[in-house]
């Protein structure tokens, strides 16, 4: 029966600290599209190519000034490392979809943060218009 509550225990706190923060539905800008911050990501879906996005992604990586560790593209999925003033690492990854639409992910730091990842988001969105 200790077992038991101690089992109970352990998946009540982790189920606890699974959830803390991570999961908000945020309106694209200019009310196109939207984004949802997702277990500490914020993944969002473009109406353009793959090529149209990273080249819009690249462009908005070096207007905030943070530093590419990293980048790799293919016809089917691009990479983009990068790290901020402050040393945390910024991992930016796109995805193409049959549709001709770009699947984008991007998670700033060991825990997330939704401030940031918005930031490099509409960084990115601006480069697409």
């Amino acid at each position: 029966m200790r077992n038991v509550g101690i089992l109970l225990s352990v998946l009540l706190a982790a189920g606890a600290f699974g959830t803390s923060g991570c999961a908000t539905v945020v309106p694209g800008s200019g009310g196109e599209g939207t984004a949802a911050y997702v277990m500490c990501n914020l993944e969002a879906v473009e109406a353009k190519g793959i090529d149209v996005v990273y080249a819009a992604t690249e462009k908005a990586v070096e207007s905030l000034e943070l530093r590419v560790t990293s980048k790799h593209k293919d016809l089917l999925s691009a990479l983009v490392v990068a790290r901020d003033s402050a040393d945390r690492k910024i991992t930016i990854k796109l995805a193409a979809t049959p549709e001709k639409t770009t699947k984008l992910s991007i998670h700033v730091g060991i825990l997330g943060s939704q401030t940031k990842s918005r930031v490099i988001y509409d960084k990115i969105r601006e480069n697409l218009k």
